[in-house]
Formats: C-alpha cells, sequence, structure tokens
C-alpha cells in the first residue's frame, strides 16, 4: 500500500530514485539538487512498505501559482497509480492556486499522464511557452 507523507531529504534516497529514471543531470551536482530540495516550496514522497518508490516537489508561491518542478516514480513502480497520487496530494494542498504549471519530456507517455490528470498544452489557453535553459 502506497503511503503519501512530506519528505525529508535523503541523499542516498534521493541519488538512487533519481538515477533509476535516468535524471544524470540532477545527480551529477548532488549540492545543487540538495539546494533546491530546501528551498522547495513542497516535497512529497511516496512510499510502500518503507520503501521511496517517488516524490513530487514543488515550487512557487502556493497562492497564485505553482510549479511542479519533478515528479518521478521508480520505473519498476510506474503505471501503478503512484504518479497520479503524488499530484493530486500536491494538487489537493493548493486548491487555491489558479496557475499550475509544468514543463515535461514530449513524449506521448509525458502527455498522456498530464492530460489525463486534467492539465492542458498552454497554447490551449492562448499562451505559449518560454525557457531559458541552461546546460
Amino acid at each position: 500500500m502506497t503511503e503519501i507523507k512530506e519528505y525529508i531529504y535523503n541523499e542516498n534516497e534521493v541519488r538512487e530514485l533519481y538515477s533509476s529514471v535516468g535524471w544524470r543531470s540532477y545527480t551529477d551536482d548532488m549540492e545543487t539538487l540538495r539546494n533546491g530540495f530546501a528551498g522547495s516550496l513542497t516535497v512529497l514522497a511516496a512510499y510502500d512498505g518503507g520503501e521511496l518508490t517517488g516524490i513530487i516537489r514543488a515550487v512557487g508561491d502556493g497562492h497564485t501559482v505553482l510549479f511542479i518542478q519533478d515528479i518521478l516514480v521508480r520505473p519498476d513502480r510506474q503505471r501503478q497509480g503512484i504518479g497520479s497520487a503524488l499530484l493530486k496530494a500536491v494538487l489537493d494542498r493548493y486548491k487555491i492556486v489558479r496557475q499550475t504549471v509544468l514543463v515535461t519530456d514530449d513524449t506521448e507517455k509525458t502527455k498522456a499522464f498530464y492530460l489525463s490528470a486534467g492539465f492542458a498544452e498552454s497554447g490551449q489557453f492562448g499562451c505559449c511557452c518560454f525557457m531559458r535553459y541552461k546546460q
């Protein structure tokens, strides 16, 4: 049974989880990732039998805008409702927020996930997305 709760940062757990999904740009600089966690508005974790199976990390002001920075689930536990439960927990926590934003991979799998969760592509709101990406 999956339990969703506030996450207390554990560098070894975080490194293992992020590595499991191939997010090396994060794990190559653990100090920056640790600081990112510390500066987050909310970090929730999914546990199953004491094992970390997923994390969602949100940034923003919690009132007018919420940005889903990271949502990841161990590959062997994906498609079991864990990501949906994490996303629902954050959205329930910040019901008053008018604008929830995320940037994700342009794949059918990720698009299907977010569309099923009630998100829409920014163009449907007459908006576009701009990014400045530093490698």
